[in-house]
């Protein structure tokens, strides 16, 4: 029986069962939550940076974004907030629509 290890969606485990396939999980407390949503996190990240067509990348920045939910979550706050304080440094500090590439700024 393959060994996986890692953090997977609510519904794995019914999908599994639906094939008729021995499976065993576990309930993880908060911090090994956390820690496995941020392990995802750079598996998503991973897999985005990989993704050869819009359609890939489009679907792992979708999984991103589920895991910034729960996250968020973990966290106390509600992905409103999180969009909040996005929409708060972009204004204060501008976001990345116009592609600027800082090359080198000048010392003291």
């Amino acid at each position: 029986m393959p060994v996986h290890n890692k953090l997977v969606r609510d519904r794995i485990p019914e999908i599994i069962e639906s094939t008729g396939k021995q499976y065993s999980t576990k309930v993880l407390n908060h911090e090994e939550y956390i820690k496995e949503l941020k392990s995802k996190s750079r598996e998503e990240l991973d897999e985005y940076i990989n993704a050869e067509n819009d359609k890939d990348a489009i679907e792992e920045l979708a999984d991103i974004l589920e895991i910034i939910h729960a996250l968020a979550e973990c966290h106390g706050a509600s992905i409103e907030t999180v969009e909040a304080v996005r929409q708060k440094k972009a204004e204060k500090r501008g976001g990345f629509k116009e592609k600027i590439y800082l090359i080198e700024v000048e010392d003291e």
